[in-house]
């Protein structure tokens, strides 16, 4: 009788904990800020080990709160302004042609800084 009921007890604690690790899983907010005030979204190789945070619903957000990028993070470059002063943005044939340029956020950026639009 006392076998049967600590087994019993047993898996009732087991399906309690796996029903917390989905539910943990299920609310992984989409960017953690780390107490070292680091924003890290689910590319990140430390967003796993980030255990205590604050949670964001996006990078902007977190960044906006105080947060940072960490440092190993790439910016994503939206627009290429080639040596020769010509703003590639994605839908351009010479984007990803482009080797040496200066990144920018936005093809208006690009061009108030003395870009050019390319040739169709």
């Amino acid at each position: 009788m006392k076998n049967r009921f600590s087994v019993t007890v047993i898996a009732s604690c087991l399906t309690l904990l796996s029903a917390g690790t989905v539910l943990a899983q299920a609310a992984d907010p989409a960017v953690k800020k780390s107490d070292a005030g680091i924003c890290h979204d689910k590319s990140s190789t430390s967003y796993g080990a980030t255990k205590k945070f604050e949670a964001f619903t996006n990078m902007d957000a977190c960044l906006k709160s105080g947060g940072r990028s960490p440092a190993n993070a790439a910016a994503e470059v939206v627009v290429k302004k080639s040596d020769s002063g010509i703003c590639h943005d994605k839908s351009s044939a010479s984007f990803e042609k482009t080797q040496k340029f200066t990144p920018f956020k936005t093809l208006d950026e690009c061009v108030k800084s003395g870009g050019t639009l390319p040739k169709k």
